[in-house]
């Protein structure tokens, strides 16, 4: 299987990508140490759209970091399946791999080190991936610059990392990610060492990424903030999807926009979901519950209410009920 789809020349910052579809199914990932097993995954499951703007969060520990290793190839999953824009990433290997991390994906990460050499300027940082791809200097060239100008900081082409701001540093860093037109762009908390005002901005740059290019984004953070700059946001907890939120605009009958958001429960292929975990708390939900089966709706029931709710469900009291 190919690891790269062929690229538009690269002339200019707005080159458009066919943005690379991630499908991840029964997701495993053990790790053993010291004879301890861990698993950072237990059969997770995700489906994101080629072009879509997604943000994956939740806690330290919930297996978010071990995903994004896995989709940028950087580690192989224990079971299950895994691929991004059509590369599976279980066989992946070899030369493939480094095609696979040089084309169809692109990398922003939290610690600068690790987006930006020190003793590059901001433009021979952008350039170096073009170059190690093969691109003509004048292609470069052109790329760079423009790519600089999209993010906001051409002010800073000659300018080495540590003469840049923590935001201009983040900037250039997706400049360099987007650099060879990859067809999905992964950010790993690249807002965890900035303050909220540069975090927004830096967002918002891989928004205006997405939406002039067409390269499929997923940020994967601790920070529930970031969902307000993405259309869907996807919550794992302990090692699977557990809810989602989707965010649309609307206009009302006077002609105001309005920003609606909606938050759901997953459901896998064999009907498993979790509860919000303040659904749980609040109901004092523990060890089981009892369901009932409705005609338009689920009945999730505290164990220990006496008696059995009647045919079309009696009113449910002291919130033993979620409907669903």
């Amino acid at each position: 299987m190919s690891t790269s789809t062929a690229q538009e020349p690269i002339d200019g910052a707005t080159t458009r990508v066919s943005g690379g579809e991630i499908v991840c199914e029964d997701l495993v990932r053990i790790y053993a140490a010291d004879g301890i097993e861990v698993q950072a995954l237990q059969g997770l499951n995700l489906h994101v759209e080629a072009g879509d703007l997604v943000a994956i969060v939740g806690a330290s520990g919930s297996g978010k970091s071990t995903l994004l290793t896995i989709l940028s190839g950087l580690d192989t999953p224990t079971a299950g399946r895994a691929s991004v824009a059509g590369v599976d990433l279980l066989t992946l290997g070899g030369k493939r791999r480094v095609a696979y991390q040089r084309h169809t994906v692109g990398f922003v990460w939290q610690q600068t080190s690790r987006n930006l050499l020190p003793y590059l300027n901001a433009l021979e940082n952008v350039a170096l991936p073009m170059a190690l791809a093969g691109q003509s200097a004048k292609a470069i060239d052109e790329r760079a610059d423009a790519l600089l100008e999209m993010l906001g900081v051409s002010h800073c082409r000659d300018r080495r990392p540590g003469a840049m701001s923590g935001g201009e540093q983040q900037r250039t860093a997706i400049a360099v990610a987007v650099a060879n037109s990859p067809q999905v762009l992964l950010a790993d908390e690249p807002t965890g060492e900035l303050d909220e005002a540069t975090s927004a901005e830096v967002l918002e740059m891989m928004r205006t990424v997405n939406a002039e290019t067409g390269v499929t984004v997923l940020i994967v953070t601790h920070d529930p903030t970031v969902s307000e700059h993405v259309r869907r946001t996807v919550q794992i907890r302990d090692g699977r999807t557990s809810t989602e939120v989707l965010r649309r605009r609307e206009t009302d009958e006077h002609g105001a926009e309005l920003h609606v958001a909606e938050e759901f429960a997953v459901l896998d292929k064999v009907g498993r979901m979790q509860l919000p975990q303040d659904f749980v708390s609040a109901l004092e939900l523990k060890d089981r519950v009892r369901l009932t089966l409705e005609e338009d709706h689920a009945g999730v029931w505290r164990d220990g209410r006496h008696g059995k709710p009647g045919p079309g469900g009696d009113e449910p009291t002291d919130q033993q009920e979620e409907e669903r």
